[in-house]
């Protein structure tokens, strides 16, 4: 495959839609610094897979898309397109069917990139391997970038080997076996966690047996239960029934008692009525001597009231009378007020008429005497109209010619002043022209920012890598800290569950004599066997069935035969338990039945397994643990379990820990490449004040320039004016002498002024005293009608005040007379009081006789009431009882009822079939309820302490025996699969070496041929650092002896030695496995003359052996000048790069054809 074409949109600085024309031969590319060369290689690698955005020069990925500048705006996304020619078939099978493959790749802000080839979506995998596979991509040696000759030089020899796997073409392998190790290792992992899953089911399949025993014990039980519930309900019922017959006689018993207590009843509320028929006319006697009372104190307090409103009215009248005698006194005094102020306004209205007679004639005088000195003032005001038109005319002319002569003056003057103005310019300008000093200054600023810059990203580069190591160290420790509380948690369920099961279920609520007892693990069986179900037995007097202490001589019991144990040194519990435990030896299995024999009468042996063999000859082979045996177990279980809860909690706090310091490790080192990455910024950030500093020194340079053309202009300008401005001058002197010499009208006109100016003085003063004496006469009229006003006011009061006198008198005669009238009131008023208090006296006496005649008959009605209630209380009390057992029946017959309900919907059957159901025979003698009820909660408890019991486990054990048996057939695939990755894995480990150590003799050959041509003359040789982990990792040395010089490592040569050494490697990998396209950028920088020209001819020699196309950026003119066609890269919009080409091929014809 060939690449034909790069285009670019949106990349970085490449706005515009650019095309890269990539033919055979020598492609040149040249243009200033910083106007985006390199762009062109890095949107090269980006088109092929790059993910590192260091690599491109960015903080993030998405500043590969244009950021805008002053006078366009940001772009939103950035497209690279690569166009490989395909005629030769020999891309990948899905990408062979074009000759032309496209490849694109499309960036979106905060969106991440996407990858086409032809149209359709492709992943970066595909991008990556098409690329390997074609001895190129993203991180090809072929790919030289600026800088890159030197990361060859200081690289190690494991880094240089990536020149090798481009000749040997093995950086696909890579990838493959990458792919081949993840899904051994996801195999491996499955296969770990089948083997675990498998492990829990073995452990699930043996718990299913156990609980599979546990339910059949359940159903045995279930049965028994209810056959004893029919019993306990058929009881119940039976009880109710006697219950309501019970009742049904006390009802009629309390029905005879209610009969009696309501004829009683009946004689005491006849004796009430008649009692009650005399009483209502004894009350009406008694209401109306109260209402008679009543009405007499109704008229004491009306009369009370009448004579206290007629006091009020009395001191109403006195106040009134004295209030009319002041205003009487008043109102005379405005009348006498009011006749003093009319005399006085007469006496002055007779005044008032006679000044304004006088004021007439003095006007008519004044008003002539105007008339005269205006005609005088009109004579005087033409003449001096006349005169002062000839003067002005006169004035205007010398005027108009001081004026112009004195502009033209300050004209020359004022160009005098420009010139000065444009000398200071021209100093000024040249004295703010750029400094050669500070622009120097500014250049290496940049410089020494631009290495911190890069210095800076490869400080965070190793804070990434350290914030990575710190991240997977934390989820290390944060998947131990969960796995330790998952197993604490489990820990934990089990514990509580065990100490669930081991709650004692007894009827009397009193502990089992096995729970007082711990046993040795391993020695549970061996004591269920022995005792049994003696150890549900409590230790307590009071119940029938219990363990008590025996204060005997234990020396009198016989000793067990030679050899035995005693249980007792294997068990810990109550003295109560001692005697037992020492009659009963543990054995081994084989040797029970030979010593059963030699065993006194009570004794008995057992082993570890259950086994038990009696003095008597019984013998009980051991067929599962026992209940006490299963509760000693589980005891000891538990007892474990919370051993290991605890270490398991100290465990996970430990990790806890450790979680908690891996995160602030995380942490830190994520500070420290925020800081990094901060300082980088603001490294960036100077490097662009630096920069646009430097282009503001430069821009300030080119506007010197054109300042100073400009002020020189305005020179030239300048003289020419000031030439024609002196001419103008010396015309406006000569007029202006002429017209000095002509006639002076100024002495006339100011003779003329001053006589007009006295005329005027005389009519203003004539005016003046015209005014005066009118405005003396209209304020003479204004004071005669406000007189007159007044006067109307006042004689308006006086009749006012006389009109009130009379009304007030009129008022002063009605107060008066009536005083006189209310004055013998107050005997009249004493002698109606006593009236009134005797008649109430009177009437009191008739209302006391009339009540106490009411309340004897009231006190004989309330005795009847008595005896009456007492005989309503006997009847309600006498229904009360009816209504209570008329209750208890009820219930008894609801009772009744809800038992053959619950028959009925427990067994649905009738109260009379439950016997059947419980298994007795009809006629048979039945138990005590209370018997049958506590064997049915024994039933129960014995239920109860099977725990949680699992009806579903025969089925549960059939589907884990299945899923278990399909598990191992995945195993066995998984196993296999393994194998046969491993097997790949090793096939591509013999071909990438075997690979490599082929390309490894072609590229030395090459390399020491081409090392003797760069340097004409001397010798190099490759060096292989094989890696003993790995044949594919391995390292590659370089030895280089320049000539005239001894064999020394690449870093201890020479900067261009360094340089034509590393081409030399390159250029030997493309003759070993061609690249399609080699890109160099800037490599000839160190390079003198002499070693361009061959560099220059290496290349020309490389593109005719080879099908490589090689793309070169340089800015060296010797290397132009050897190009096929040269690209320019322009930016004569800031921040926008423009390409133009020339074909020198084309041109080099067109200059031989001219």
């Amino acid at each position: 495959m060939k690449i034909n074409r790069l285009r670019l949109l949106g990349f970085k600085s490449f706005v515009e839609p650019t095309d890269l024309v990539v033919e055979a031969g020598l492609t040149g590319v040249v243009g200033p610094n910083g106007c985006g060369k390199s762009n062109l290689l890095e949107a090269l690698r980006w088109v092929m897979g790059e993910t590192s955005h260091k690599s491109m020069r960015a903080a993030a990925m998405d500043d590969v898309i244009f950021s805008g500048t002053n006078t366009r705006p940001a772009r939103n996304s950035a497209e690279v397109t690569l166009f490989l020619d395909n005629a030769e078939r020999k891309a990948p099978a899905e990408f062979n069917d074009h000759d032309i493959i496209e490849i694109t790749r499309r960036i979106e802000r905060e969106a991440g990139s996407a990858y086409r080839i032809n149209g359709k979506e492709a992943r970066a995998r595909d991008i990556k391997i098409l690329f390997e596979d074609a001895a190129t991509g993203a991180r090809s040696p072929a790919l030289v970038r600026q800088g890159q000759i030197s990361e060859i030089v200081n690289a190690k020899p494991e880094q240089r080997r990536r020149v090798l796997e481009d000749a040997a073409g093995i950086a696909g392998l890579h990838s493959r076996r990458h792919e081949a190790e993840l899904r051994l290792k996801a195999a491996e992992n499955n296969l770990a966690r089948l083997g675990d899953i498998m492990g829990g089911l073995s452990s699930q399949i043996e718990s299913l047996k156990r609980q599979a025993r546990q339910a059949r014990r359940y159903k045995e039980l279930s049965t028994d239960i209810r056959r004893t519930e029919a019993l306990v309900f058929h009881l119940s019922w039976a009880e109710a029934q006697a219950l309501v017959d019970q009742e049904e006689k006390n009802l009629a018993d309390a029905t005879m008692r209610l009969g009696l207590a309501i004829e009683a009843e009946s004689k005491a509320l006849r004796a009430e009525a008649e009692l009650a028929e005399h009483l209502p006319p004894l009350r009406e006697v008694e209401a109306a001597k109260g209402a008679a009372l009543g009405r007499l104190k109704i008229e004491q307090e009306t009369f009370e009231k009448e004579a206290e409103r007629a006091r009020q009215r009395t001191n109403e009248l006195t106040n009134r009378q004295t209030q009319l005698e002041k205003d009487i006194a008043r109102e005379t005094h405005a009348i006498t007020e009011a006749r003093d102020v009319l005399a006085r306004l007469d006496k002055d209205l007779a005044s008032l008429v006679e000044a304004e007679n006088g004021a007439a004639a003095a006007e008519e005088k004044a008003s002539a005497e105007l008339t005269d000195i205006e005609q005088k003032l009109d004579a005087a005001e033409k003449a001096l109209a006349d005169i002062t038109h000839r003067a002005a005319e006169q004035r205007a002319r010398r005027r108009a010619l001081e004026t112009a002569v004195s502009e033209r003056r300050e004209a020359i003057t004022r160009l005098e002043k420009q010139a000065a103005a444009l000398e200071a310019q021209t100093r000024d300008i040249q004295g703010r022209a750029p400094d050669v000093v500070l622009l120097q200054e500014t250049t290496e600023r940049g410089q020494l920012l631009t290495e911190r810059s890069a210095s800076l990203e490869r400080d965070i580069h190793e804070a990434e890598q350290q914030v990575t190591a710190a991240a997977e160290a934390a989820g290390k420790h944060r998947d131990e800290a969960a796995s330790a509380r998952l197993l604490l948690s489990t820990l934990k369920t089990e514990r509580e569950t065990l100490a669930k099961l081991l709650i004692p279920v007894r009827d009397d609520d009193l502990p089992p004599i096995v729970d007082s007892i711990s046993v040795t693990p391993g020695y549970e069986a061996a004591l269920g066997a022995a005792l049994g179900e003696d150890l549900t037995a409590p230790i307590a007097d009071d119940t029938p069935v219990h363990w008590r202490l025996l204060h005997i001589d234990n020396t009198i019991d016989a000793a067990l035969p030679q050899g035995v144990e005693p249980l007792s040194r294997y068990v810990d519990g109550p003295p109560e338990l001692q005697r037992r435990l020492s009659q009963i030896g543990v054995v081994p299995q084989e040797n029970g039945l030979d010593l059963q024999k030699h065993l006194a009468a009570g004794q008995r042996l057992v082993s570890v397994e259950g086994d038990l063999w009696r003095w008597d000859g019984y013998v009980a082979a051991s067929g599962g643990a026992t209940l006490a045996a299963q509760r000693l177990a589980e005891r000891n279980r538990m007892a474990e379990i919370e051993e290991r809860e605890n270490l398991a909690r100290a465990a996970a706090s430990t990790l806890l820990n450790a979680e908690a310091s891996a995160v602030e490790a995380h942490a830190a080192a994520q500070n420290v490449e925020r800081t990094l990455r901060a300082d980088w910024r603001k490294t960036q950030s100077d490097l662009n004040d630096t920069r646009n500093r430097l282009a503001v020194i430069e821009k300030q340079a080119r506007e010197t320039e054109a300042k100073l053309a400009a002020v020189t202009e305005a020179k030239q300008r300048l003289a020419a004016d000031f030439a024609e401005a002196r001419t103008r001058l010396n015309e406006t002197e000569a007029a202006r002498d002429e017209e000095t010499k002509s006639e002076n009208l100024e002495p006339v006109a100011n003779a003329a002024h001053e006589t007009a100016q006295a005329a005027r003085r005389s009519a203003g003063e004539a005016r003046g005293k015209l005014q005066a004496l009118r405005r003396e006469r209209q304020l003479n009229t204004e004071r005669q009608t406000s007189a007159r006003s007044d006067r109307d006011r006042w004689t308006t009061r006086q009749s006012g005040a006389e009109q009130q006198i009379k009304a007030l008198e009129e008022r002063l005669t009605e107060t008066r007379a009536e005083l006189e009238t209310l004055a013998d009131l107050p005997e009249k008023i004493a002698q109606r009081r006593s009236a009134i208090l005797s008649a109430i006296s009177a009437a009191e006496a008739d209302r006391q006789s009339a009540a106490d005649k009411l309340a004897l008959a009231d006190t004989a009605l309330r005795e009847a009431v008595q005896a009456m209630r007492a005989a309503q209380a006997q009847v309600s009390e006498a229904r009360e009882g009816r209504a209570r057992i008329e209750a208890k029946l009820e219930n008894a017959r609801a009772r009744r009822q809800e038992e053959g309900r619950r028959i009925r919907e427990t067994f649905e059957v009738a109260p009379e079939a439950c016997l059947s159901l419980a298994g007795v025979e009809p006629g048979a003698a039945l138990p005590a309820l209370i018997d049958i009820d506590r064997q049915l909660q024994r039933l129960k408890g014995d239920r109860e302490r099977l725990g949680g019991v699992n009806l579903q486990a025969d089925d549960e054990l059939t589907v884990l025996l299945e899923q278990i048996t399909s598990m191992e057939t995945e195993k066995a695939d998984v196993e296999q699969a393994v194998a046969k990755l491993r097997a790949a894995i090793g096939q591509l480990n013999r071909e990438g070496k075997k690979r490599l150590e082929e390309a490894f003799v072609t590229v030395n050959g090459h390399f020491q041929r081409l090392f003797t041509t760069l340097f004409g003359g001397g010798e190099a040789r490759l060096e292989m650092v094989e890696s003993e982990e790995d044949p594919l990792e391995g390292g590659l040395e370089i030895i280089a002896k320049p000539p005239g010089k001894k064999p020394a490592t690449l870093s201890l040569l020479s900067g261009g030695e360094q340089t034509l050494t590393a081409l030399s490697l390159i250029f030997a990998v493309f003759l070993t496995n061609p690249s399609p396209i080699c890109v160099l950028d800037e490599v000839d920088a160190p390079l003198d003359d002499a070693n361009v020209d061959r560099f220059c001819t290496l290349m020309e020699k490389m593109s005719t052996e080879t099908a490589t196309r090689f793309l070169v950026i340089t800015h060296h003119p010797m290397t132009m000048a050897r190009m096929n066609r040269l690209f320019g890269v322009t930016m004569s919009e800031r921040g926008v790069s423009q390409l133009v080409s020339v074909d020198l091929e084309t041109a080099r014809s067109f200059r031989e054809a001219v």
